[in-house]
């Protein structure tokens, strides 16, 4: 499988064994953060938008709105997004 290349293979590869998969792949990183990017323009009018209703959310002393109504199952409600235009990773957990 072309995800498990370039880690140390284990018991973790047959089956859920996250403490042997970090203990054979694990590498701790001495250097620092200059190999990191910065926001791009698309997450910064995101993290903006979130923002706002942040804000909006403190002046109204709590949560915008809630669903009083609808049982909560893990199919119960539609994916929820800030803005779907500019999100890559979809499907806010809403309720």
């Amino acid at each position: 499988m072309a995800a498990k290349s370039g880690f140390v293979p284990g018991p973790w590869v047959g089956s859920i064994e996250v403490r042997d998969f970090i203990q054979k792949n694990y590498h701790p990183y001495d250097g620092d953060s200059s190999f990191l990017a910065g926001p791009s323009e698309r997450t910064s009018r995101l993290w903006r938008k979130c923002q706002d209703l942040l804000r909006a959310e403190y002046k109204n002393g709590g949560v915008l709105k809630v669903d009083a109504e609808t049982p909560i199952t893990i199919l119960s409600h539609a994916p929820g997004y800030i803005d779907r235009e500019l999100e890559i990773i979809v499907g806010l957990q809403t309720d």
